[in-house]
């Protein structure tokens, strides 16, 4: 692939389109492409390189932050690119601890039993005796944005209905296996809107099974991308 390159020659390389090559040029995630006397692109390995890079970035951690990451390497200094790489690769082991956590917690909340209910709905009074609790926990955990209790009457007295007592429930759980108020927050967040704990296990499973071809594809970018740092060393220059 040392000879000059037309676009679609790029673009089959890379697994793009000739317009996605030429787009990809104009908002700086490839290197500007030499232009011969009659107008036409020429390109070269490192375009290859970059459009590779790029696709495996875009596949790890969206497109946004993939054409910010290429845009801001272009030019880095080792130490800068290293950096930046090791800072994707953490957000996704953050990703992963996280989902990991939340699975841990469901585990802890169907040991759980159900509190008994007097009604579709209870008052914070009602909620603190059924979970063992006071109501200042209760407020407390509202204050950490972990429970969202509804406020009725002139006086927003707090009534927490079946989804509120659920949330309870599972803070309370948590909070009784030694989870913190961030780790807390953190599994509440990967659980919310997930439904019942048989829907909530497999989302979160499938999740885990999402980051793990990110990270892959991370590990890919991650090989293109040395080789366009390693041809700027030798070039004495941003690639």
């Amino acid at each position: 692939m040392d000879r000059p390159l037309r676009t679609v020659d790029v673009a089959r390389a890379a697994g793009y389109s000739v317009q996605q090559v030429r787009d990809l040029e104009r908002l700086g995630v490839l290197p500007p492409a030499r232009r011969e006397r009659n107008g036409y692109r020429v390109y070269g390995p490192r375009h290859v390189r970059a459009a590779s890079a790029y696709r495996g970035l875009a596949a790890a951690v969206g497109p946004v932050i993939a054409r910010r990451t290429m845009i801001d390497l272009r030019g880095a200094t080792l130490v800068d690119a290293a950096a930046a790489v090791d800072d994707l690769h953490a957000g996704l082991a953050a990703e992963r601890a996280q989902t990991l956590q939340a699975l841990a917690g469901l585990d802890t909340i169907r040991a759980e039993p159900a509190p008994p209910s007097p009604g579709s709905s209870m008052t914070i009074t009602e909620l603190a005796d059924a979970l063992g609790v006071r109501t200042s926990t209760l407020r407390h955990w509202e204050a950490e944005a972990l429970l969202e209790p509804e406020r009725v009457g002139s006086l927003r007295a707090r009534v927490y209905g079946e989804p509120a007592v659920a949330a309870a429930r599972v803070v309370a759980a948590l909070r009784g296996a030694g989870y913190g108020i961030t780790a807390l927050r953190d599994v509440i967040a990967a659980l919310r809107g997930l439904g019942d704990t048989a829907d909530a296990e497999a989302a979160l499973r499938a999740r885990l099974d999402r980051i793990a071809v990110r990270s892959v594809a991370l590990l890919r970018a991650g090989a293109d991308l040395a080789d366009l740092l390693d041809d700027a060393a030798h070039d004495e220059g941003p690639w």
